[in-house]
Order: structure tokens, then sequence, then C-alpha cells
């Protein structure tokens, strides 16, 4: 109750946050302008916070909320095509109770799981700034933190990587040097946790085959192994 309690108190910092002018205005143009297929829909319009199993052995660690998927719809990766593969995933492997997810209201529930993006605001073009990724790292940080029972981390992708890295090493956690290149299966012990590579499941990867079911499949059930979770 108290993790959970503290998250929720997170949760309200994160989305009260405009401490980067350039990404405030972009989430608020893009809420307020919208895509023509959603224009009946209110958008969210702000920071996008983690969510999940407040007693989750395995984060999975995005980039950035999409202009039109966690922008619009307030919760990462629902709504949008990367959404669409990694719940599917998760649904497989046992760490979700459904394979869609397309808003914040629809019964998603995790176990065993928590999700978060490196940078909670959707970014132009999909490409945060230097600086506004480490203005982030306070409440990965905190997240890391709280998740007490956290044990596995994934990086959907090398800006994840980066991030989950300089966030390791500020939290005080001895990494090891020199760091592992980032790669699809890469595993990294880190203290107490394993950092686990996964392709991102953007379409430019899921289109092109560099990342496949699979492939998906594959690192979530090691990341299931190595938290020691059960299979449903």
């Amino acid at each position: 109750m108290v993790a959970r309690d503290a998250l929720a108190q997170l949760t309200t910092e994160i989305v009260e946050c405009r401490a980067c002018p350039r990404l405030v205005d972009w989430r608020e143009r893009v809420a307020r302008e919208k895509r023509a297929s959603f224009r009946d829909e209110e958008y969210w319009g702000r920071p996008v916070p983690g969510f999940g199993d407040p007693r989750a052995r395995v984060l999975l660690l995005g980039l950035a909320p999409a202009a039109h998927g966690g922008n619009r719809t307030g919760r990462v990766f629902t709504g949008d095509r990367s959404g669409d593969w990694l719940f599917a995933a998760l649904h497989r492997s046992g760490f979700a109770n459904q394979a869609t997810s397309v808003h914040a209201g629809d019964g998603l529930r995790l176990r065993d799981a928590y999700i978060a993006a490196a940078v909670r605001c959707a970014p132009p073009d999909n490409k945060p700034t230097p600086g506004e990724r480490d203005r982030c790292f306070p409440f990965l940080v905190r997240e890391i933190d709280l998740l007490a029972r956290l044990t596995v981390i994934v990086v959907l992708g090398g800006f994840a990587y980066e991030a989950a890295w300089r966030v390791l090493g500020v939290g005080g956690h001895e990494l090891p040097r020199p760091r592992p290149r980032f790669g699809h299966g890469l595993e990294v012990v880190v203290d107490r946790f394993t950092i686990l590579g996964c392709y991102h499941p953007s379409q430019q990867n899921t289109f092109t085959r560099r990342l496949t079911e699979p492939m998906l499949d594959a690192v979530l059930v090691r990341a299931r192994h190595l938290a020691g979770s059960a299979s449903r």
C-alpha cells in the first residue's frame, strides 16, 4: 500500500510537470489540432506517467509517448501500433490480462510488470533532446526506487538503454565498464538488476521484420525467467 500511494503521488507530480517548454508547446498543440481520425476525442496533452503493478519485478522502458498514442490516451503505449505489438506480447507471456489496449479505462491490468517512458512528454519527430531526457531522469530514479521488488529492466531501444544506464548510475548503482553496446537480446547485470535489450516495437522495426513476434516473446519469456515470475 505504501508503494502504491507513493507511486500515485509521483504520478501527480509527473502529470503536472512543465519543465521543458518545447515539449509543453508540442504536446498541447497536438492535443488542440488532433489527427483527423481522432477529431472527436479529447486528447490528454500532458506528461504521461508510468503504470502497472506496484509489486512488479519487471520494468519495460520505452522512449516517449506517441503524439497520437499516449499523448491522446494518457497512458504510455496505449492507442498506437507500437502498443498493439507490446500488449499482445505481454498477454502471450502472462504479464497482461488482455491483448489490446485502446484507452486508459479499457480494463487492462499488468501483473508483475510496470511500463514507463524515459521521457514523459511526446516530442516533435519522436526525438527528445538530451536536456529534455535528463530533466525526466528524477522521475525514473524514483520509480525504480519505489518498485522495491524490481529485478529486470527491459529497455525498448537504444534511447531507453542510454536512459536506464544513466538513471542507474545516478541512483548509485555500480555500472560495469566499458558499457556494453546495445543490441537485441543484450543482457547486462547491474547490482540487483538485469538489463535486457529489445528492439523497440515501432512500425519501422516491425514492418521491416527487424523485430518479429517470436523475438519480442523471447525477451519477455527471458524477463519472466530472470525475475522468477510464475506463469498464469
